[in-house]
C-alpha cells in the first residue's frame, strides 16, 4: 500500500518536501488555507500590482545550490535571472556600499568602503566556503538518530576541520575593533540573512550569510511566489493534490501517539501515514491542543517570540523614479540606535522589465523593517483604539523618509501604499503573532531540528535548520524528505 503524506501548509519548505515524497512513490496531499502558495514568499495581487508579501529576492540556482540541486532532481526550471548588484547599502554617514555578485567588483568596492579589514574578509571568505561545501552534502543538523551522525560523518571532508576552531565563536569575534560604522554594516547584513546581529549570530552561518551576494541572489520573474507556484504546478502534474482554503484546524493523533489525520476549517478530514506540518512550533502547538507533547509545550512557552515585519507595499509611477537605480536598498539611518523599527529598512523595486509585476509605466515595490510583534499586539488589545493606527502611520512615515536617502522624490512617485504589521502577516499568513524569518541563528547547537515528539509528524520552513531565506526551507525539507523516505521503508 502506497503511503500517504499530509502536509499542512504550502510555503516552499512544504512544497517542496511535497514534491520530493511524491518522486519517491508516495501520495500527497498539500493543504493551504489561503488562496495562493508560498506563504511569508508568496505574492500577492493588489489593483494591477503583484506584491512581494515578504522575501523579495532568493539564491540557491547554482548548480550546486539547494534549488539548483532540486531542479535537477525534479526536472524543473526555475523562473529566475540573475541581480547584480544584490542591493545596495546606504550608511548613516553617507556611504554607499554596493554588494556586488561579482567577486572582484565586491573585493574593490569592500576595500574602498572599509579599507584596512581585508584579513576580516578573507577569513569569512575562508569560512563560507566550508560552510557552503558542507550544505551540497546531506547535512542532517542537529543529528537525531544514528542515521544523521552516519551521514554527517560522511559529509565531512578534509577542509571541513578548518572550521572546527570556530564553532563556539560568534561574528562579533572575528570583526575589527574601532571602527563602529563597519561593525554596524556587519550587523545591518546579518540581521536581514540571519536574523540577529554580529555580536550573537554563529561565526560559520554569519560567514556563509555575508556571501549569499557573492553565491548568487535572483529576481522571481512574476514576484517571488512564482517559486510556489512552480512547485505547485509540478506536483499536480505528478500526480499530487494542492488544496487552496483549507486551512487546517487540528491534527489528529491515534491511541498509539501517533498522526492519523488532519482537519480543515471547511470540514474536510484527510487521513495520513505521515504529516510534514510548515508551520511554526507554536502553530503546531495550536494544532495538536491538549495532544501536545509536553516538550513541544515546554518549548513554545520558553522560547521568546521572533521577529515581525512592518511593511509598505508601494505602487509606483515608473517616470518620477530616478534613472539607473538599482533594484534593491539597504538603508541604515541612525548608528547611535538599534537597528529595524524603521532604522533600518529594505526596499525592492520590481524589475522595470518584469511587466507582469504592475500595470503599464509603473512599478511594484515592497519596503520593509524587523519589529517587536508584542508592542503591536498589546497596541490592538489596549484601551486607546486609536494609538494602533497612529503606531502605523508614524512607521509609514519613518519607512518612506528612510527610502527617500535611496531613492529621491519617492513620495512624488506613489499612487497606491498598503501598510502590513505584524497583524497583517498572522492574518494573511496564519503565522501565530505575525512572527517571520525563523529563529535566529547563534549557534549551530542551538539549532532546531525538524522533530517534534511524535513518530510520524515533522516540521518544515524557517523554523528547522538552517532556516533563513526560500535556500534554507529547501535544505530543511530536503532533510525531511530523506527521513520520511526511510520512515516509509
Amino acid at each position: 500500500m502506497t503511503a500517504h503524506t499530509v502536509v499542512v501548509g504550502a510555503g516552499v519548505g512544504g512544497l517542496t518536501a511535497a514534491a520530493l515524497l511524491l518522486r519517491a512513490g508516495q501520495r500527497v496531499t498539500v493543504l493551504e488555507g489561503h488562496v495562493y502558495p508560498g506563504g511569508s514568499a508568496g505574492t500577492f495581487y493588489h489593483q494591477g500590482y503583484r506584491f512581494d508579501a515578504g522575501a523579495t529576492l532568493a539564491g540557491g540556482f547554482a548548480p550546486d545550490g539547494p534549488h539548483g540541486r532540486l531542479a535537477e532532481l525534479l526536472g524543473l526550471t526555475w523562473p529566475v535571472t540573475p541581480v547584480d548588484p544584490a542591493w545596495v547599502v546606504h550608511l548613516p554617514d553617507g556611504r554607499r556600499v554596493t554588494q556586488w555578485a561579482d567577486r572582484a567588483a565586491w573585493r574593490e568596492e569592500r576595500q574602498r568602503a572599509f579599507p584596512g579589514r581585508e584579513a576580516f574578509w578573507r577569513r569569512q571568505e575562508t569560512l563560507a566556503g566550508v560552510a557552503w561545501d558542507v550544505s551540497t552534502r546531506p547535512f542532517p543538523w542537529p543529528p537525531a538518530t544514528p542515521r544523521d551522525l552516519a551521514a554527517l560523518a560522511l559529509g565531512l571532508r578534509p577542509g571541513t576541520l578548518r572550521a572546527l576552531p570556530f564553532l563556539w565563536r560568534t561574528m562579533g569575534d572575528l570583526a575589527p575593533r574601532g571602527d563602529p560604522l563597519f561593525r554596524l554594516f556587519l550587523d545591518a547584513q546579518l540581521l536581514i540573512s540571519a536574523q540577529t546581529t554580529a555580536a550573537e549570530a554563529g561565526a560559520l552561518y554569519g560567514s556563509a550569510a555575508l556571501d549569499l551576494p557573492r553565491r548568487g541572489v535572483n529576481h522571481v520573474r512574476g514576484g517571488i511566489g512564482a517559486l510556489a507556484r512552480t512547485l505547485v504546478e509540478w506536483i499536480r502534474a505528478h500526480g499530487g493534490e494542492v488544496a487552496y482554503r483549507q486551512r487546517v484546524t487540528r491534527i489528529v493523533l491515534g491511541a498509539d501517539g501517533r498522526a492519523t489525520a488532519v482537519c480543515t476549517k471547511r470540514g474536510r478530514r484527510v487521513e495520513a501515514d505521515f504529516v510534514l506540518a510548515n508551520v511554526t512550533p507554536w502553530a503546531l502547538a495550536g494544532l495538536l491542543g491538549q495532544d501536545a507533547p509536553p516538550a513541544l509545550r515546554a518549548e513554545v512557552a520558553q522560547r521568546r517570540p521572533t521577529w515581525g515585519a512592518f511593511t509598505l507595499y508601494l505602487g509606483l509611477d515608473a517616470a518620477a523614479l530616478p534613472s539607473g537605480l538599482a533594484d534593491h536598498h539597504q538603508i541604515i539611518v541612525d548608528a547611535a540606535r538599534p537597528l529595524g523599527e524603521g532604522n533600518s529598512v529594505f526596499l525592492s523595486l520590481s524589475p522595470a522589465d518584469d511587466a507582469g509585476r504592475a500595470p503599464a509605466g509603473h512599478r511594484a515595490a515592497t519596503l520593509s523593517t524587523h519589529t517587536d510583534v508584542g508592542a503591536w499586539w498589546a497596541l490592538r488589545r489596549g484601551p486607546d483604539e486609536a494609538a494602533y493606527g497612529a503606531r502605523r502611520a508614524a512607521y509609514a512615515a519613518r519607512l518612506l523618509a528612510a527610502a527617500e536617502r535611496a531613492v529621491p522624490g519617492l513620495r512624488r512617485a506613489i499612487r497606491l501604499c498598503l501598510p502590513g504589521t505584524p497583524l497583517t502577516f498572522q492574518f494573511y499568513t496564519g503565522r501565530p503573532l505575525g512572527m517571520v524569518g525563523g529563529f535566529p541563528q547563534t549557534s549551530l547547537f542551538a539549532a532546531r531540528g525538524p522533530g517534534t515528539g511524535i513518530a510520524n509528524l515533522w516540521l518544515v520552513g524557517d523554523s528547522i535548520f538552517p532556516g533563513q531565506s526560500t535556500a534554507g526551507v529547501t535544505l530543511g525539507a530536503m532533510r525531511v524528505a530523506a527521513e520520511v523516505v526511510a520512515a516509509g521503508r
